[in-house]
């Protein structure tokens, strides 16, 4: 059993560092502070040039809630058809009504302008109200991929949900944990949900190259330090990358013979 390992990103200097630790398949996002929103055009198609992974890109308008207006969604539109035209293998989706479910009628014509995309629901699934009923709307929309937590603050804590769930859709979509997901934990995540996918961030805090530095000026929050940033960490990858394989390796010597 492959244990297939997601990287988010929202840098080219990230897309290469999961490259080179190992990863399978590539989330590319911007504005990973604000939970990520869609990349620009320009690191889209850096990313596609790389030619190493699948890249799925984000399509997000902006932060907070996942209640989108109408001039929202025509810029969701647009954007998963210029991602296709990037060369994106995959788009990352997810809206919500006022009442916490699925937008299923603009949900729809999203999964039309997808195309032969594939196409995962993001976290907006643990925003919803009623996720059972959820994932039977995602089988209804043809979305076999959802990112989840387990509607909790990290997927170690919502393991059981998400086991819950997978008895629930018995094989027909891939629950993909996320959120908190690192090398300490992941095996234990695996185990308790039977994922066969995970998605991790893998970053690092990484220091500013400037050597000067005018720390009386803000880009953002107040509090924010502008010479730092988070950035995905090879070595991170590659330490996922080696858990996965070695609970790969456990699950194959300890399933049955086949017979």
């Amino acid at each position: 059993m492959e244990i297939t390992l997601e990287i988010c990103c929202d840098s080219a200097d990230s897309v290469q560092a999961a490259i080179d630790g190992g990863a399978d398949r590539i989330e590319l996002c911007s504005a990973l502070s604000e939970g990520g929103v869609t990349p620009s055009p320009g690191l889209q198609a850096a990313a596609v040039a790389s030619g190493a992974l699948p890249i799925y890109v984000l399509i997000r308008p902006r932060g907070g809630d996942f209640l989108y207006t109408e001039r929202e969604w025509h810029i969701i539109y647009d954007d998963i058809s210029r991602a296709g035209a990037l060369g994106a293998r995959g788009v990352v989706i997810g809206a919500l009504d006022a009442d916490g479910h699925l937008d299923m009628k603009r949900l729809s014509r999203a999964v039309q302008e997808a195309g032969p995309m594939d196409i995962t629901f993001h976290r907006a699934f643990d925003m919803c109200s009623d996720p059972r009923r959820a994932l039977q709307e995602l089988l209804d929309l043809g979305i076999r991929r959802v990112l989840t937590s387990g509607q909790q603050a990290s997927a170690e804590t919502g393991a059981a949900c998400i086991r819950q769930w997978m008895n629930q859709v018995r094989g027909q979509i891939s629950l993909m944990p996320g959120c908190g997901v690192n090398a300490r934990n992941v095996a234990r995540i695996l185990r308790e949900t039977g994922a066969t996918e995970v998605h991790a961030s893998a970053r690092a805090l990484q220091p500013s190259l400037m050597r000067f530095c005018r720390e009386d000026v803000k880009m953002g929050a107040a509090d924010r330090d502008e010479f730092s940033r988070y950035v995905t960490d090879v070595d991170e990858v590659s330490r996922l990358r080696a858990e996965l394989d070695r609970h790969a390796g456990t699950a194959r010597e300890t399933a049955p013979p086949a017979y």
